[in-house]
Formats: C-alpha cells, structure tokens, sequence
C-alpha cells in the first residue's frame, strides 16, 4: 500500500536511488492478476521480487481468482504471494472452517506452481492475534506468515510475536497509538525497529523489510524512511 499514485518504473527508480533492492508488486495496482506486461515491467526495474501482494480473501474470495494470481506470481518469480485469512477478527469469526479450507486449496495450488503462501498479520482477519495466527499455521502446512506492528505497539510484544512466528516478511512503518491515521517518519520509532530488526537477523535467515504505509505518501519521506532502515540494518 506503498505510492499506488507512482508507475512501477518511478517506483523502481526511486527504491534504486535509495539503496533496497526488493519490492512487493501489489495485484491492486501496479501488476494486476493476469497481466503479463505489467510483471514484466516490474521485472524490469531490476528491483528482487520479494512477494507477489494478492488481495485474495481466503474463504471469501472465489476460488477462480487464484489461478491467475498464482500465474502472475510465476512470471514474477515470486517466492511468496501475500493472501489474507478471510474478512473477520478471530473473536468474529466462530467457524474458521471455510478460511482453512481455503487455504490449505491455495497452498496446495501456489506449491504446483513453485511459490508459497503467505498471510497478511491484520487485524479483521484470522491473523489479528498471535494465538490465532499460530492457530492458524498449525492449522494449515506449508502456509507461512508476515509480520508488520500495530498503532502505538510496545516493543516487548513486538519482539515477542517475531520471535513467535519467525516470519518470512515484515512491513516496516512506524505508527502512534491512532493507527493508519497516525503515521509517523519510520525513525520516530527507533525505539520498536532496532530490536525488532535484531530479532529478524537472530537465525542467520535472509527475510524482507519492506517500508510501507510512508507519511503522507511523500517520495521524500520515503527516502528519510530508508535511510533510516538502512542505517539500522548496517549498524
């Protein structure tokens, strides 16, 4: 949800000209399921694909919409494609049945074609806990999470839910206690990042921090931003 109003070449130009090296392409946007020539163009950036960012709603989503997101997500290379866990907080949702099902469908399906699936960590889905996303992943092989903190989150709880999921990807942004309406520069929250960022590199495992959700959508922002992240990544 990072620059829907850039093309896919500014955006490569710009996260280039910052010093990442990854991005994951979002099916809303910039590489929408079916289109070939838009993952091409993607691929042309020269940026790594890290994941290949569906809006699939497991459960809710007909499931003839996944083949040609997991199409797309081949001629991107995508090790990942990021789905959600339905369209209910798991204190809403009393039959996670339809949810796993589709999940476990989706995983069998990404594995034929050579990719994963990765759930979103969100609040009004089945990940919108820790207990229930570990729920969830014992409930479903082969299924994988993402990480990224809540509005104003306490670094304890952070760290713990990292070390908890150990997970492929985290979006990096900072937030106060206000949540999507309360962005803040990605350094406000040093406080969160480092030891978060520590955690992730504990194993020796290449994962993905990918910013996301910058200040008011601003290029400028987002190259204070990674900065920022790069600075901490290094140290």
């Amino acid at each position: 949800m990072t620059f829907r109003q850039l093309t896919v070449e500014e955006i490569g130009e710009l996260a280039t000209e910052c010093g990442l090296q990854a991005v994951e392409w979002g099916g809303d946007v910039h590489v929408p399921p079916g289109d070939f020539a838009a993952a091409r163009r993607a691929l042309d950036t020269g940026l790594k694909v890290a994941a290949y960012g569906s809006y699939y709603r497991a459960g809710v989503s007909d499931r003839a919409d996944l083949a040609p997101i997991l199409e797309t997500a081949a001629e991107l290379d995508a090790p990942f494609v990021r789905v959600w866990a339905g369209t209910a907080g798991s204190q809403e949702c009393p039959d996670r049945g339809p949810v796993v099902e589709a999940l476990r469908h989706a995983v069998e399906h990404a594995e034929a074609m050579g990719t994963k699936i990765a759930l979103e960590y969100h609040r009004n889905t089945l990940t919108d806990t820790l207990d229930s996303t570990v729920q969830l992943l014992d409930e479903v092989d082969g299924v994988v999470s993402y990480w990224q903190p809540s509005g104003g989150q306490d670094v304890f709880s952070a760290v713990h839910e990292v070390r908890t999921l150990e997970p492929v990807t985290a979006h990096v942004f900072s937030w106060g206690p206000g949540g999507f309406q309360d962005r803040l520069p990605l350094a406000e929250r040093r406080d969160l990042w480092k030891p978060v960022l520590t955690e992730l590199a504990r194993d020796g495992i290449e994962r993905n921090a990918l910013l996301e959700f910058v200040l008011d959508d601003s290029p400028e922002r987002f190259r204070e931003d990674a900065k920022a992240l790069l600075g901490w990544i290094r140290q």
